[in-house]
């Protein structure tokens, strides 16, 4: 039965000019969507005093998803799984949480929190995880299919591997590639759907394509013109998934109500063709404000319905699912999907993005309760406006489910229409587009460097024709040297890693309409990583201010380490090491930057390690800082946990100097505060953080997840955790249930620095 309150919406904006009051003519000529938004938004420069409660419709949508989130808890993580059709756009019949009570529909299989599967991706992965999951064996015509018809990206990128890059991954000099899951982080302009309607949008992809007709038929342009035929299939396949529900998307979407479900259908129609670990729908606040203020102007809607239909959209974006293995746990724990949605910000002309609905959005935190998803990302500015920032500081003090990343440097990069993907990429949205290549293990690199290419715990060489340190103590200049030896052997074979990978996941998995959501001409990255970055200093740091004696194993090779005396530590606001992790991150991106890269995208690197940072810890020996082998690295870019000792702002100096030229996929720090360090008051604890926020981003800090906890209630939640189903904590770049990490993840995050001063 079509839902009432949907067939009103349809009906009262039959007729209705969807563009009327809309300031603004090029980007009615062709797709532009950041200039239509900065000449229509209206800024909000007020406080929160206007939110309201959540209707009886969304507490009844959510209240059913409470009790689907609790069954699918109670069936060891996975609720069921669509095992007999490979997932699509048309895949699946219409689904619903509660048909009476959605104003905002669509779901990527037909049943709430039901994964669908992705074998163009790779066949062993979806066994996998059915098998762990204890689902039946899948559909023996999709196995046959995938066996004997169709060729997997998985199964291309193996078939072009060589023996180092095998080596690499068998060691975890390199981890987490996206050779077995889909790679992620591409984000569609979903609001094109919105503004333009697919009928625009497919003419504006034909156009697109005949720019090349009766040209000169390259390799590249022969790939260009494949992929935009496939674009515009994609677009037709989402105007016919958005029949199925009942609407027309072919043309503009004409209220605020249906400006959410266009910009969602477009969204979730390309999460039912990909797998990407992450999954963001980018910067949509100031857009869909531009039509509710309309609405509201116009009478056609109140504050409740207004903060209605953000509470909907949120929940969609809280149960997207997919189907994992336990390895794919490991790395990325807690089931995250990484529905990044970024907001707030300046833009060029001066004026602050905030809007009201970027409020109504913060406000979810409240009507629904916390959650990990979406992965709530604010670009922060001391620019923005004070009721603004004070809410939002307020609610990450209650809440430990935002993230901050500093729109200065965003801007002035990526522009005032950049989005962020997974949890520190950045992007212009709909014209730029990354290739996601995890990361590299820096401390495990510098070991090699010691030992000459032979792995330091299975005595293997990975890195053949390098000669080890044979000294009794490490020589800081010595070390150095074959470190840095080592970084240019180690980026050749991640180069050509993602070089393979990224060929063969635009030829076997390719995200059609995501890239249908982009200009044809993007803009291309390829985003490496680095892990052990503070590790790394810290080591060198013990050479060159400490002595650091080598303790050999029967065979010669180096395990572990002495440190006689002090050194500086990383974290403290200390140059003498401070400099060395920033110049560590400059040598390996300039290294990056010498290599051949597909399709000609710009090599950039993060500081990031997401909850990977104790898989890190179990496949890295003893570093010669005096970590021991076994445990967690530092998450991201922070300081060794415990050696930061000078309080949050020393720390958040020491990240500062971190030169976001040269890490331009992004600066991860997690920080664990007291409510005592700032301040003893509430009112004093908002004030304090959104100071300590302008003066991180002035001084050139990218990125921090604030915590603001305690250890002890950790602890009870940790052998209590029936007592705390919500409990959310910001890891490296993302939210997540902290009773969702494994205990070994959860003892990590206790054993962190909790500064107890700012």
């Amino acid at each position: 039965m079509r839902n009432p309150r949907l067939a009103e919406s349809t009906a009262t904006s039959t007729g209705l000019d969807a563009w009327r009051g809309f300031k603004g003519q090029e980007w009615r000529d062709h797709v532009a969507t950041r200039d239509f938004i900065a000449l229509n938004r209206t800024e909000y420069t007020g406080n929160e005093e206007f939110l309201v409660e959540p209707t009886e419709r969304t507490k009844k949508v959510w209240a059913a998803v409470q009790e689907l989130q609790k069954a699918e808890r109670e069936n060891g993580g996975v609720l069921a799984v669509s095992s007999d059709v490979g997932s699509a756009i048309l895949a699946h019949a219409p689904g619903y949480i509660d048909q009476e009570n959605e104003i905002c529909v669509g779901l990527q299989t037909d049943a709430p929190l039901k994964r669908s599967i992705h074998p163009n991706g790779g066949l062993r992965m979806v066994e996998m995880g059915l098998e762990e999951y204890g689902f039946p064996a899948l559909d023996e015509k999709i196995v046959d299919i995938y066996t004997h018809y169709r060729k997997t990206h998985n199964q291309g990128v193996f078939d072009v591997y060589d023996p180092e890059i095998m080596a690499c991954r068998r060691s975890g000099v390199i981890t987490g590639l996206p050779d077995a899951y889909g790679r992620g982080r591409i984000i569609g302009d979903y609001r094109r759907v919105a503004l333009y309607g697919t009928d625009f949008l497919i003419a504006d992809k034909k156009r697109e394509k005949a720019d090349s007709d009766c040209k000169p038929f390259s390799e590249d342009i022969i790939r260009i013109r494949e992929e935009l035929s496939e674009q515009i299939r994609a677009l037709k396949e989402l105007t016919e998934m958005a029949k199925g529900y009942g609407f027309d998307i072919s043309k503009p979407a004409a209220t605020g109500l249906e400006a959410a479900q266009w910009t969602y259908f477009g969204f979730i129609a390309s999460a039912k063709e990909a797998n990407g670990a992450a999954t963001g729908i980018g910067r949509i606040t100031a857009f869909l404000d531009i039509y509710i203020q309309r609405d509201l102007d116009e009478g056609r809607i109140t504050e409740a319905e207004a903060q209605e239909i953000i509470d909907q959209l949120v929940i969609k974006c809280r149960i997207l699912r997919y189907l994992r293995t336990l390895d794919f746990d490991a790395l990325f724990s807690g089931d995250p999907t990484w529905v990044t949605i970024a907001f707030a910000g300046m833009c060029l002309d001066g004026r602050s993005m905030v809007t009201k609905t970027d409020f109504r959005l913060l406000h979810t935190l409240d009507n629904l309760g916390t959650s990990p998803e979406p992965n709530l990302t604010i670009l922060w500015s001391d620019k923005l406006p004070e009721g603004f920032k004070h809410y939002a500081t307020r609610m990450s003090i209650q809440t430990s489910a935002i993230q901050f990343e500093n729109d200065e440097l965003l801007r002035n990069a990526w522009g005032d229409d950049c989005c962020i993907g997974c949890c520190v990429s950045p992007q212009a949205q709909g014209k730029q587009m990354q290739y996601f290549g995890a990361r590299a293990n820096l401390a495990k690199t510098l070991l090699y460097a010691i030992n000459g290419g032979v792995d330091e715990l299975s005595g293997e060489t990975v890195a053949h024709g390098f000669e080890p340190v044979t000294s009794e103590y490490l020589d800081y200049d010595e070390v150095f040297e074959k470190f840095e030896k080592m970084e240019t052997w180690l980026c050749e074979t991640y180069v050509r890693a993602m070089n393979a990978i990224h060929y063969m996941h635009d030829k076997y998995a390719y995200e059609r309409l995501m890239m249908a959501l982009h200009d044809r001409d993007v803009l291309r990255t390829m985003a490496f990583g680095l892990a052990g970055v503070s590790l790394v200093a810290d080591s060198l740091s013990a050479m060159k201010y400490a002595k650091v004696k080598v303790i050999r194993n029967e065979k010669g090779i180096a395990v572990d380490y002495e440190v006689e005396g002090d050194f500086p530590k990383f974290g403290n606001n200390d140059d003498r090491v401070d400099q060395m992790a920033a110049k560590l991150t400059e040598s390996f991106m300039n290294k990056l930057r010498s290599q051949a890269i597909y399709r000609n995208a710009v090599p950039t690197q993060s500081i990031l390690t997401i909850t990977s940072n104790v898989v890190y810890g179990n496949k890295t020996g003893n570093t010669p800082c005096g970590r021991k082998k076994g445990e967690p690295f530092p998450p991201g870019a922070n300081p060794c946990s415990g050696r930061d000792t000078k309080g949050f702002i020393a720390a958040g100096a020491s990240l500062s100097k971190l030169p976001y030229e040269h890490n331009q996929d992004g600066i991860s720090w997690t920080a664990n505060l007291t409510q005592q360090a700032l301040g003893k008051e509430a009112g004093e604890q908002v004030v304090n953080l959104s100071n300590c926020l302008d003066g991180f981003c002035s001084a050139g800090g990218y990125h921090i997840n604030v915590n603001v906890l305690d250890r002890d209630m950790l602890i009870d939640a940790m052998e209590n955790p029936a007592n705390y189903p919500e409990l959310t904590i910001r890891v490296s770049g993302y939210a997540v249930n902290f009773t969702r990490l494994t205990r070994e993840q959860q003892l990590d995050v206790i054993n962190r620095t909790f500064h107890k001063v700012a």
